[in-house]
């Protein structure tokens, strides 16, 4: 699904949009999104399948700071949980640096 939703945005970042695509994407906030109501086998979401599925998410935060004029990177390993908290330490400058990348590791049972 994740792919599907990719390559939604990707078309529509290209210059040429096609109506099928435009009318999928939607704007909120600042943002692009794409609301999905079913999976891709069409079955709709089942809200306790996918609150046990989050608590076994979590990512990787890869960050880039300056410290005595050389660069260094470090990876957090952050709970899906704790995610927004994370960010916020950001805006709150608890933490410092350049987010890089934020990688998210699946659960093997997803599906």
């Amino acid at each position: 699904m994740n792919k599907n939703v990719i390559n939604l945005f990707s078309k529509h970042n290209n210059n040429r949009i096609t109506p099928d695509v435009k009318e999928k994407i939607k704007y909120y906030a600042g943002f692009n999104y794409v609301k999905v109501k079913k999976d891709t086998n069409g079955n709709k979401f089942n809200k306790e399948h996918l609150l046990k599925y989050r608590s076994k998410c979590h990512y990787m935060v890869t960050v880039m700071r300056e410290i005595d004029d050389e660069i260094v990177l470090y990876s957090y390993d952050v709970p899906n949980e704790d995610l927004f908290k994370f960010m916020k330490s950001f805006d709150e400058n608890t933490l410092d640096g350049t987010i890089l990348e934020i990688e998210k590791y699946f659960p093997e049972d997803l599906a």
